[in-house]
C-alpha cells in the first residue's frame, strides 16, 4: 500500500503552472468560439431594448405626473373659485338680511309712531 506522499514545493509549482494554463486554454478557447461573439451581441442587444423600454416607461410615468399635477391645480383652481362665489354669496345674503332687519324694524318704528300719534 503506498502512503501518503507530500509534495514538494517545485512539485506543488508546476501543478500550479499547469492549471493556470489549462484555465488560460479553457479562456481562449472560449474567446474564441463564434457563439460567444453572437451571445454578446443578442445580449447587448437585449439589454439596449430593456434601455429603451424603461426609459419610454419612466417618459410615461413622468408625463402622468404632469398630468395629475395639473388635474390637481385645475382642482385647487376650481375650489378656489367656488370658496370665492360662496363668500360673495353670503356676502349678499347678510346684506339682504341687514337690509330686511332695517325694513323690519323700521315698519316697527313706525307703526309705534302712528299709534302714539293716534292717541
Amino acid at each position: 500500500m503506498a502512503g501518503f506522499r507530500n509534495p514538494d514545493f517545485a512539485e506543488r509549482q508546476e501543478a500550479a503552472a499547469k492549471a493556470k494554463k489549462a484555465a488560460l486554454e479553457n479562456f481562449r478557447a472560449k474567446a474564441a468560439d463564434p457563439t460567444l461573439s453572437e451571445r454578446l451581441t443578442a445580449r447587448t442587444a437585449s439589454a439596449a431594448e430593456r434601455k429603451a423600454i424603461k426609459e419610454a416607461r419612466e417618459a410615461e410615468k413622468a408625463e402622468q405626473k404632469a398630468r395629475e399635477a395639473e388635474r390637481a391645480a385645475q382642482a385647487a383652481r376650481e375650489a378656489a373659485a367656488a370658496a370665492e362665489r360662496a363668500k360673495i354669496e353670503s356676502a349678499d345674503r347678510e346684506v339682504a338680511l341687514q337690509a330686511e332687519q332695517k325694513a323690519a324694524r323700521d315698519a316697527r318704528y313706525a307703526a309705534r309712531k302712528t299709534r302714539s300719534k293716534r292717541k
